[in-house]
């Protein structure tokens, strides 16, 4: 459902009664299009988290917790100096306009008292907040506008606040049902249609579609203009405006809706709880979604190069594979130099006598002799002879490189938190593998709301026949529970051949039975890449046959002493 004027309405009626005479005490900017305003009122705190992103634009009181950046952004520095520590006096709507106006009064931070306003403005990707003083002249917002750069009004200090332009009846100026059809059935003409939803969101602010077809429901009405119709919709709209103890916000599937119950009366501030949960919700799906395709495309884009690096060092390697035949060219040439012209020549054919003395046809370079072809021959086996070893070398560690990144993109994959993938962004920082100098990655750091000790401590636990089980989550968690954590008599556990979690078996002394050894190999393969194979192998052995090699990758080990156990 939108969040329209009916929405709004009703979050301000849920607490303007609370908030009224309230003190300010608190206000930070969370990130560019969020605003708290923390309100001390009745001997409780409260916090009013006002939100113009273009998706989750709102206004309600949340009980989520918000980042407080060390650094003031400078409308919050404003919000600061004007209406921290004055008291709310008024909390009002514009009929059911999207926009909620907050009035303080009192001494701010500079001791002088002073009457200001807040003027919260939700809708959609125009939302705003905007601060004005008692004879609405702006003094600061958070977005700014101009009628130069093609506003239709002047949003910025110093100009006269106006409201937005609304072409739409206001539903409050309507005296009865019969009023409300008349309107209905005259629009229908001009509309062209009988659709009750569309006529009634096209004719009255703040009243969405979405709105009338969650109130149809509830009636069990058809859309469409009827006079009995009208009539219900009226007065069902007429109940949610003003009984609203009986007014609650009900979940649809991954959508909710206003409705009205006049058996049922509902808890303080209901709606607005339900919203700020509802809304947290989808901003953290969305962050999350967003951050995991982020890490996701910026290791694919690395991956991608190891990739082609990986061709070039091949096509190298079956280059330098033919080294031996460039010294029995030279050789033969050499060999043979007595009874050659040397002459300049495309190819020569001698008898190679490694192979019975078969005939072989040699290329030449037709721009120098034969025996100046000889040395160049020669030449050219011994670099490729020396670049062999490099080569090789360098194809392990370009080897080694892509593995890594496909154990990130596993644990990427796996993630199931924001927290989750800060671990593995710190992991990606810490090494030199990706380098992330973006724009998106400083503000992607800047939101993150986690340290990298929580992110170590974030490893999952189980309860395994009495013996408490841990499971690395990414590369660092792995490494910090199989040097730091476990103990030398403790079980280790890892998908043979597969990327996957390192589980630790906590001993505690004790000699755990194969049956429970086997449940841990099953978490084993659950949490690894194998987890929809079956008949996957898993290694075990004691934590002190375990051992990470000096400035290996993180999450790398070798180990010792392993048994094996197959997981169906």
């Amino acid at each position: 459902m939108a969040y329209d004027g009916l929405v709004n309405y009703s979050i301000v009626q849920e607490i303007k009664d609370i908030m009224l005479n309230g003190k300010v005490d608190k206000i930070y900017e969370p990130n560019f299009d969020e605003i708290i305003l923390g309100v001390y009122s009745n001997g409780n705190k409260f916090a009013l988290n006002i939100n113009t992103n273009s998706m989750y634009y709102r206004a309600n009181l949340t009980t989520n917790a918000k980042p407080n950046p060390n650094q003031a952004p400078n409308f919050c520095m404003t919000l600061r100096k004007y209406i921290q520590n004055t008291h709310i006096t008024n909390i009002y709507t514009n009929n059911l306009e999207r926009i909620v106006f907050i009035e303080f009064e009192g001494y701010n931070k500079s001791k002088d008292f002073s009457t200001k306003k807040l003027i919260i403005e939700l809708m959609g990707k125009y939302s705003n907040i905007i601060l004005t003083d008692k004879d609405n002249i702006i003094i600061d917002s958070l977005k700014h506008f101009s009628i130069n750069s093609g506003s239709y009004r002047n949003i910025f200090a110093g100009s006269k606040y106006e409201l937005p332009k609304d072409d739409k009846l206001d539903l409050f100026a309507i005296q009865d049902k019969e009023e409300f059809y008349r309107v209905l059935e005259n629009n229908s003409h001009k509309l062209n249609t009988k659709s009750l939803a569309k006529i009634i969101s096209s004719t009255f602010t703040g009243i969405s579609k979405k709105s009338i077809f969650s109130f149809e429901r509830d009636l069990c009405i058809e859309d469409e203009l009827e006079e009995s119709s009208s009539a219900f919709l009226y007065t069902y709209i007429q109940n949610v405006l003003f009984k609203t103890q009986n007014v609650f916000c009900k979940k649809f599937e991954n959508d909710y809706s206003l409705i009205f119950d006049e058996n049922k009366k509902k808890m303080p501030l209901e709606i607005n709880y339900f919203l700020d949960d509802y809304y947290t919700n989808k901003e953290n799906i969305n962050a999350f979604a967003t951050y995991r395709d982020y890490l996701l495309k910026l290791i694919l884009v690395r991956l991608k190069r190891l990739n082609a690096k990986l061709v070039l060092i091949n096509d190298k390697i079956e280059e330098c594979n033919e080294a031996d035949k460039y010294k029995l060219y030279g050789e033969l040439i050499t060999n043979n130099l007595y009874r050659i012209d040397d002459h300049n020549k495309n190819s020569i054919e001698l008898e190679n006598y490694y192979d019975d003395n078969n005939l072989i046809i040699i290329p030449l370079d037709g721009s120098i002799t034969p025996s100046k072809n000889a040395k160049k021959f020669f030449k050219k086996y011994k670099k490729l002879k020396n670049a062999k070893e490099f080569v090789d070398i360098q194809k392990k560690s370009v080897e080694a490189d892509i593995n890594y990144l496909e154990s990130i993109i596993y644990e990427i994959n796996s993630a199931d938190s924001i927290l989750s993938l800060d671990g593995i962004y710190t992991e990606l920082q810490d090494t030199s593998i990706v380098k992330d100098k973006s724009k998106k990655s400083k503000k992607i750091k800047k939101n993150k709301t986690s340290t990298e000790n929580q992110t170590l401590h974030d490893f999952l636990k189980y309860t395994v026949d009495g013996f408490t089980v841990l499971v690395g989550k990414n590369n660092k968690q792995n490494d910090y529970l199989t040097t730091k954590v476990a103990k030398k008599d403790d079980i280790w556990l890892h998908v043979k051949d597969f990327h996957g979690s390192h589980v630790i078996l906590k001993t505690e002394n004790k000699i755990p039975s194969q049956e429970t050894i086997n449940k841990c190999a099953k978490i084993a393969k659950e949490h690894s890449k194998a987890n929809q194979s079956n008949n996957i192998t898993v290694d075990y052995t004691y934590v002190q046959y375990v051992k990470k090699p000096s400035n290996s990758r993180p999450g790398m080990v070798i180990y010792t002493h392993e048994q094996s156990v197959t997981v169906k």
